[in-house]
């Protein structure tokens, strides 16, 4: 074709937009994780740390979570000839994304090399691997949590600990002795029930001698059986002795497939590279962890490290909302002006930063207290702030997604941009392990069954006192309602102050002083409502190059 035609009938060239957010180091960039890591104990991780987080910006990977997404697991109830399969089917880009993480040990790092800074390492790993694709954690996070409780079981049960251990990660439907590792799953919701597990109707009858390891046939449902591809299950079903736990696993010791019958996989709004699953239990075999009637006590402990894990899961895609939109305010000319250099765009994307920030230190503060929980204050912090922490930082997700995809306009709303799958995602981590008002009244239960929490609180705030006139105040308030007892209504009002509160205190001893300064004075003021509406004075560029520098 003649240029001179070509040229005539060319409709436009493609400019003023942003290059792909690709080819960076999820670690090294993010300045208020690589402090943090450091302040919080695991200060010898930083090269593990940084190594990971340059493979998980190769372009190549990030493409994995984008087709991982795309591309949904299938369950396959049965096989060609009829006979029951109950296998899921998923992507290789879902795959490779788990052998990234197992390899790096984000399932079972702190059990299988224990060593201080351990739980900070591994949150980590987590909060950096949700950026790429957050329904890989899923399956993750639920054996990291498992294993604790595999480890007080008896030794029939423990002999399962050095696959769960192992840093190879192994998709095959087959009995966990012909594999190279394992991962485990959990069942404990009804359809009659939700959150109230008591209710559950799901029964267990012992096939000979009852009591801790002792076989069981199961009979019932779960109406949110998650990541159906496991090897094992943690339930939850009654015994003659009341609501117990049980470890189910998908091949019995004779190699036969156990009796899960997997009825179909959920359509999610978000989270949708992870399958969850509705699954029947037509004489299921399951070993008792625990004493009967003990269930929710066996399960408690597991239930708290999937929150830490729900707080580090969201702060960590929150950060790359934020990144996402800095990245194309930056490089995206509105009025003859970088959006990011105009003011009320800078407030906004500020505003936000604050937001992860802040998510950020009382994330890795929180692990640092699991990795400490030898200590009877630590424990008692995390007893009291992680449910205060998963309902606020968690219900925050969302509403910070919905402003950074605001930020890139109609292009935001568009599937390729990667910011849909962001707000989908975000909801999630409010549900999961506990809704916003499960966890308001955990954060209740705690002070009612172990009020010396409250003085493992003011210990934590004493050192940011005397720094800033407001966070003093909130201090003062925080306590005194702890301490003059809550009405059920304000539980959440409490829980928000509780999680802010402690999110000022480490911001005052361990940000700069610009950015704290901020968060204090945005943060316990009277004003409220979008994200953008910065006292006057605040220094948004500061705030901006502290928080995104890889541009």
């Amino acid at each position: 074709m003649d240029a001179s035609f070509a040229e005539e009938f060319r409709t436009h060239e493609v400019f003023n937009q942003p290059p792909p957010l690709a080819g960076y180091n999820l670690f090294s960039s993010d300045r208020a994780l690589t402090e943090a890591i450091s302040r919080e104990g695991a200060a010898w991780a930083a090269e593990d740390l940084a190594r990971y987080g340059a493979a998980l910006g190769d372009p190549e990977t990030l493409n994995l979570g984008l087709v991982a997404n795309r591309e949904p697991p299938r369950l396959h109830a049965f096989d060609r000839y009829g006979r029951r399969s109950d296998w899921v089917e998923f992507h290789p880009a879902y795959h490779q994304l788990m052998t990234f993480q197992v390899a790096q040990g984000i399932h079972a790092s702190p059990w299988s090399d224990p060593r201080p800074g351990a739980h900070v390492h591994r949150a980590a790993g987590l909060y950096m691997s949700g950026q790429v694709e957050a329904g890989t954690s899923c399956p993750i996070s639920m054996t990291y949590a498992a294993i604790p409780v595999l480890d007080a079981a008896p030794e029939h049960l423990r002999a399962w600990l050095p696959k769960l251990h192992s840093r190879q990660y192994d998709p095959a439907h087959r009995p966990v002795a012909e594999k190279a590792g394992a991962l485990i799953g959990m069942g404990m919701t009804e359809k009659q029930g939700g959150s109230d597990v008591r209710a559950n109707t799901t029964r267990a009858q012992p096939l000979g001698r009852p009591g801790p390891g002792e076989p069981y046939r199961i009979v019932g449902h779960k109406w949110f059986m998650s990541a159906p591809m496991c090897d094992a299950f943690l339930i939850l079903a009654q015994a003659p002795g009341g609501l117990s736990c049980f470890f189910l696993p998908r091949w019995t010791p004779e190699g036969e497939l156990n009796a899960l019958r997997f009825q179909r996989l959920k359509d999610k709004l978000g989270n949708r590279s992870n399958a969850s699953s509705e699954v029947e239990f037509e004489g299921a075999v399951g070993w008792l962890l625990g004493e009967e009637g003990r269930g929710v006590p066996t399960i408690i402990e597991m239930v708290g490290y999937t929150r830490l894990d729900n707080v580090v899961g969201s702060a960590g895609v929150q950060r790359q909302a934020l990144i996402q939109a800095i990245h194309h305010a930056r490089h995206r000319t509105a009025f003859q002006r970088k959006l990011a250099d105009q003011p009320l765009m800078a407030a906004v994307l500020a505003d936000m930063a604050l937001e992860v920030e802040a998510a950020t230190a009382l994330a890795f503060r929180l692990a640092r207290a699991f990795d400490a929980k030898a200590d009877p204050a630590e424990a008692l912090f995390a007893r009291l702030v992680t449910p205060a922490a998963k309902f606020w930082i968690c219900k925050r997700g969302p509403i910070l997604a919905a402003e950074a995809l605001e930020v890139l306009g109609g292009s935001g709303y568009i599937e390729d941009s990667g910011m849909p799958r962001l707000y989908r995602e975000l909801p999630v981590y409010s549900i999961w392990e506990g809704s916003g008002n499960v966890m308001a009244l955990d954060v209740l239960r705690a002070l009612r069954r172990e009020p010396e929490a409250l003085d493992a609180l003011a210990a934590e705030l004493a050192p940011a006192r005397g720094r800033h006139g407001k966070l003093d105040a909130a201090i003062d308030r925080l306590l005194e309602a702890g301490r003059s007892g809550l009405p059920e209504a304000a539980l959440r009002r409490f829980s928000r102050d509780l999680a802010v509160t402690v999110q000022g205190a480490l911001l005052v001893r361990h940000a700069p002083a610009f950015l704290a300064e901020a968060f204090i004075e945005s943060r316990f003021s009277e004003e409220g409502g979008a994200f953008g509406m910065l006292p006057e004075g605040v220094g948004a560029p500061a705030i901006l190059e502290r928080a995104w520098t890889a541009d």
